[in-house]
């Protein structure tokens, strides 16, 4: 009998080979990261299908490379040739929401718009809002502690995972944490899972704190001559109030949606910020629009219609799908110091300049995270070279202001040469050692975010 035999008689349906549709799983968002062909797509039902096949990559030694809903773009889904893929699409259950104790147990597979809507329908809110929230994955935002708009004051994944099921390389299952919102028996191992993107466990269930319903929120939008003004009003906003949101969208992101959408945007505008505050009054309101008085804004205008701001957000949520019609996307994620963020806008420009490359910047502007991404055409080879050395130019230039090279994203594949610059030789070497004692054989998820010295010691 075979291994795929062997593992077919365990998962049934669950497990695919069929050429055609395991192309589908081959990568996720970041197309320039080309995967490998796996041997097999596994679809795992329950934790003890996840357990019986780690159990059987560890005994043969094959690859295993978790995926949610293929969303990422740092290619931390990528396929490594040889692997068996794990996707999480029929573990999509909701399994518990309970009001008492404000918290959800879910599956990985449940999408975090649908976890949004149930948490919703009892009163009670799940917060972090990746951009692609209505089609991510809960595991997936787990596996590389996503964030999103709202997190300048909400906080992002992370800080709502209370506990974790996970299951190890060789099939144990862990569970980490609890539904108690205070815990600190023994090393915090789901602060160490979350953002681990599937190279130290596979996670089966976990566990999410939820928050009561927000007030309605007031929309602030003002545009500026300048992405440098922009982020001056917003570290002053900072600085002044707790706003809810706070994202910005230079003068390219900003064509690309209003071709894409007709939403009536300002195209002449160097850059646009959308600010929202769910305070009670209007002090924190009034605050920001000085703010951006102050740093010289061009046009400010405020909105209490949830319609209206419902409408600027969708905008902001538009400028990766709008710039990816003008060609491939190499989507940078970056975080610098707040009070340095209108530098690194600065910096962002001259490399536009330098490069010769086409590059709209949004940002959750609240916490440095900034998102240029990178636009070239991957049939042009000059072009293509363009883009890759403005990346890796962004990146750099993030680390030389004390930031960091990925916000909210992961590391993946497409970051990774980067990290030992960021991390220093001791403590990626610390990364290495943590690897080896969950994943002695090297087969969860292997040359994402760290490679074992050498090359992949799993794969096929």
């Amino acid at each position: 009998m075979s291994p795929l035999d062997e593992l077919a008689l365990t998962l049934g349906d669950g497990l695919v080979t069929d050429r055609d549709v395991m192309d589908g799983y081959r990568h996720d968002q970041a197309i320039w990261a080309v995967g490998g062909w796996p041997r097999a797509v596994a679809r795992p039902s329950s934790t003890a299908d996840v357990q019986a096949l780690a159990r059987w990559a560890t005994r043969h030694r094959v690859a295993l490379v978790s995926r949610g809903a293929g969303t990422g773009v740092a290619g931390g889904a990528t396929a490594t040739e040889g692997c068996v893929v794990v996707s999480f699409e029929r573990m999509n259950r909701i399994l518990a929401i309970d009001e008492a104790a404000m918290l959800a147990v879910v599956q990985p597979g449940v999408l975090n718009g649908d976890l949004k809507a149930a948490a919703r329908e009892r009163g009670l809110w799940y917060p972090p809002d990746p951009s692609s929230y209505a089609v991510s994955t809960i595991g997936g935002n787990v596996a590389t502690n996503a964030g999103g708009l709202c997190c300048v004051k909400y906080g992002v994944t992370a800080d709502y995972v209370l506990g974790l099921e996970a299951v190890l390389a060789d099939g144990t299952v862990v569970r980490t944490g609890g539904r108690s919102r205070k815990d600190v028996a023994g090393y915090d191992l789901t602060r160490l899972l979350v953002g681990s993107e599937g190279t130290l466990a596979m996670i089966t269930e976990i566990t999410l704190r939820l928050r009561r319903l927000p007030p309605p929120s007031t929309t602030l939008v003002a545009t500026f001559g300048s992405l440098e003004a922009s982020g001056r009003a917003v570290a002053a906003i900072v600085r002044a109030v707790d706003a809810s949101l706070l994202e910005i969208m230079d003068r390219t992101a900003l064509r690309a949606v209003e071709s894409h959408a007709r939403l009536d945007l300002d195209t002449e505008a160097a850059a646009m910020l959308i600010a929202q505050s769910d305070a009670h009054g209007s002090a924190e309101l009034g605050r920001m629009n000085e703010a951006c008085e102050e740093a010289g804004a061009t046009m400010i205008a405020t909105t209490d219609d949830e319609g209206e701001g419902q409408m600027l957000l969708t905008a902001r949520r538009l400028a990766l799908p709008a710039l990816q019609r003008l060609g491939t996307v190499l989507v940078d994620d970056v975080a610098v110091p707040l009070p340095l963020l209108p530098e690194m806008f600065r910096r962002i420009e001259v490399i536009v300049a330098e490069s010769e490359t086409v590059i709209g910047t949004v940002a959750h502007a609240g916490d440095g995270n900034l998102h240029p991404l990178v636009v070239f055409d991957r049939g042009d080879a000059a072009a293509e070279a363009r883009a890759v050395a403005a990346f890796e130019a962004v990146m750099a230039q993030a680390i030389d202001l004390g930031g960091t090279i990925t916000g909210e994203h992961g590391v993946g594949t497409l970051k990774r040469g980067f990290l030992t610059r960021q991390l220093g030789a001791a403590s990626l070497a610390l990364h290495h050692r943590i690897k080896d004692a969950f994943d002695p054989g090297g087969i969860l998820n292997p040359g994402k975010v760290i490679a074992p010295p050498g090359a992949t010691r799993a794969g096929g």
